[in-house]
C-alpha cells in the first residue's frame, strides 16, 4: 500500500491531510467550493469573457468594505506584452503569461483625494497608516471574493505577491497615478488539463482558533503534528519539503523579501504617507 493509497478524499480531509474527518451535518456546496480551493500555475489561453470579467468584479465588490469607503481598485490585464513585462517584474512566473488575464488589486486613495479636491475638502485622515490599511484590506477582502466567484465556474487562480518586489515599475505599467498602490495581483484562467493543482494542507484548526486567549504554548504540538502531515502530502506528490524550513528559510534575512524589504520607501514615494 503506497501513500497515495491512504491519502485523505475529502476536500475537507486534504485541507488537514486528516483521513479521519468528517463533514459535519451543515455541509453545503459553498463550503466544499471554499475547502477545494488551491493555486493553478498552468493555465490554457482560452479567453476570459467581459461577462465573466463583471460578475467576479460586482462579486468582488460584494465583499464588506470598512465604513463604506470602497479603497481599491483593479486592473484587468489581458495585452499579451504587458503581461509579459510585469511577469518579468515578479521573478518571471511563466503562468502570469500563460493565463488570459492578470487582475492587479490596487489600494485607491487616488479616487477620495479628488473627490476632496473637487470640492475643496479635507483630507488629512487619508495620510495616517490606518488608511493605508484599509486600502490594502478592503482589496484583500474584494479579490477573495472574486477567487471564490471565479472557482464557482471551474476557474482556476494563483496570487502574485510578487508585484510588490518592484512596486514603482508597476505603477509605471499600469500608469497608477499617485496615491494608488498595487497590492497584489491575480492570475484567473481556465486550468491546463496537466496543471494538477492540489488541495495544500494548512495548519490544524485548534493551532490557529484559539478560545478567549491566546495560547503560545500550545502551538508547538500542533507545528509538529502538521509537520508530519504536510510531509506525507509531499511525499505524496515525490517532493521532501519541511514546512518549518520553508517558513524559516523565507523570514531569514532582508534579502529574501526579494526588494519587499523598501516597501515603506515605496510606498511613501507611491503617495502613501504612513504618519
Amino acid at each position: 500500500m503506497t501513500i497515495a493509497d491512504i491519502a485523505p478524499r475529502t476536500a475537507l480531509q486534504q485541507r488537514y491531510w486528516d483521513p479521519a474527518l468528517t463533514e459535519p451535518a451543515q455541509w453545503n456546496p459553498v463550503l466544499e467550493a471554499l475547502h477545494s480551493h488551491r493555486s493553478v500555475r498552468r493555465y490554457v489561453p482560452d479567453p476570459l469573457t467581459d461577462e465573466t470579467l463583471d460578475v467576479l468584479v460586482s462579486a468582488a465588490q460584494s465583499a464588506a468594505t470598512s465604513s463604506n469607503l470602497q479603497a481599491w481598485s483593479v486592473v484587468a490585464v489581458r495585452n499579451a506584452d504587458s503581461k509579459a513585462r510585469l511577469a518579468a517584474l515578479a521573478g518571471d512566473q511563466a503562468h502570469i503569461i500563460e493565463a488570459p488575464v492578470l487582475l492587479v488589486w490596487l489600494a485607491d486613495f487616488a479616487r477620495v483625494r479628488q473627490l476632496a479636491g473637487d470640492r475643496g475638502a479635507p483630507i488629512e485622515g487619508a495620510d495616517y497608516l490606518e488608511s493605508s490599511y484599509i486600502g490594502f484590506i478592503d482589496a484583500a477582502l474584494a479579490a477573495q471574493n472574486a477567487v471564490t466567484a471565479a472557482e464557482s465556474l471551474g476557474l482556476g487562480t494563483v496570487f502574485i505577491g510578487a508585484l510588490r518586489n518592484k512596486p514603482e515599475e508597476v505603477a509605471a505599467e499600469l500608469g497608477l497615478p499617485p496615491h494608488v498602490f498595487a497590492v497584489f495581483g491575480l492570475v484567473v484562467g481556465q486550468p491546463h488539463p496537466d496543471a494538477d493543482a492540489q488541495i495544500k494542507p494548512r495548519l490544524p484548526r485548534a493551532a490557529v482558533l484559539h478560545h478567549e486567549k491566546y495560547d503560545l504554548p500550545a502551538q508547538r504540538n500542533h507545528v509538529d503534528a502538521y509537520e508530519g502531515r504536510i510531509a506525507a502530502f509531499y511525499s505524496a506528490q515525490q517532493l521532501e519539503h519541511s514546512w518549518i524550513d520553508r517558513v524559516l528559510d523565507r523570514l531569514a534575512s532582508a534579502t529574501r523579501l526579494n526588494g519587499r524589504d523598501r516597501l515603506k520607501e515605496s510606498l511613501i514615494r507611491l503617495g502613501f504617507p504612513l504618519r
